[in-house]
């Protein structure tokens, strides 16, 4: 009777020590959330002429918008403070000409002459304006953005402009981001975001047709627009 009456005794214990530790856990704030969303990128294009030989004055080139999916991991580091990390889905971007209406009797301005594909992550910390009791949480943040660019086409419209088939480089790009958004957390667990970002993103372009080389740089000027749902744990 006396060892039946410790076991339930020490089970009693193990219940409560369990119970208690789960209330603390229950209680604690998630340190980690994941986001998915929408990613709609704004270029404010600003380019150098393209030069090299047989090239006219005045051949130009803009960038044009694009929407992607967006996906985020932020990581609690103090009440105040979270470190995110953005990445897009790698998107097609393409170019269009501008300036001349026309390359010798090629149609230009208004016209794709290139496209690529872009790996952009942002590294930022952000700044969280109220406590974390409140629902909302509005913040700030800055960081770096790297940019990589990959599957680079000069299409034909570009390639018949430029006289020939082209073989197209961008360097990658290193520069400073920012952000200011809101979270709203339904739950614990839940929350939507919408957020608001600018960067710098600039890269050389060289076009080699068959040994003649043009280049160009084109600085990118990129403004996006988040929203998203996210879970945190």
């Amino acid at each position: 009777m006396k060892n039946n009456h410790r076991v339930l005794i020490a089970a009693a214990s193990l219940t409560a020590l369990f119970a208690g530790a789960s209330a603390r856990a229950d209680d604690a704030v998630p340190n980690n959330s994941f986001r998915l969303g929408s990613y709609s990128v704004f270029y404010h294009t600003k380019a150098d002429d393209l030069t090299g030989p047989f090239v006219p004055p005045g051949v130009n080139f803009k960038a044009t918008n694009l929407e992607t999916l967006y996906a985020g991991y932020v990581r609690r580091l103090s009440s105040a403070f979270d470190l995110e990390l953005a990445l897009g889905y790698p998107p097609l971007s393409k170019v269009e000409g501008k300036g001349l209406a026309t390359v010798g009797s090629v149609p230009y301005a208004g016209q794709v002459v290139s496209s690529a594909r872009w790996l952009s992550p942002t590294l930022l910390l952000e700044y969280k304006f109220l406590g974390e009791s409140s629902k909302l949480q509005p913040y700030f943040g800055v960081g770096v953005n790297y940019t990589a660019f990959y599957d680079r086409v000069s299409t034909a419209q570009g390639n018949a402009g430029l006289g020939g088939p082209s073989k197209l480089s961008l360097t990658s790009s290193v520069g400073p981001a920012a952000t200011l958004g809101a979270a709203y957390h339904f739950s614990k667990h839940w929350l939507v975001n919408a957020s608001y970002s600018i960067s710098r993103v600039n890269t050389d372009i060289k076009a080699d047709t068959a040994g003649v080389i043009r280049t160009t740089t084109i600085h990118f000027g990129p403004q996006a627009l988040v929203i998203s749902g996210g879970y945190q744990f």
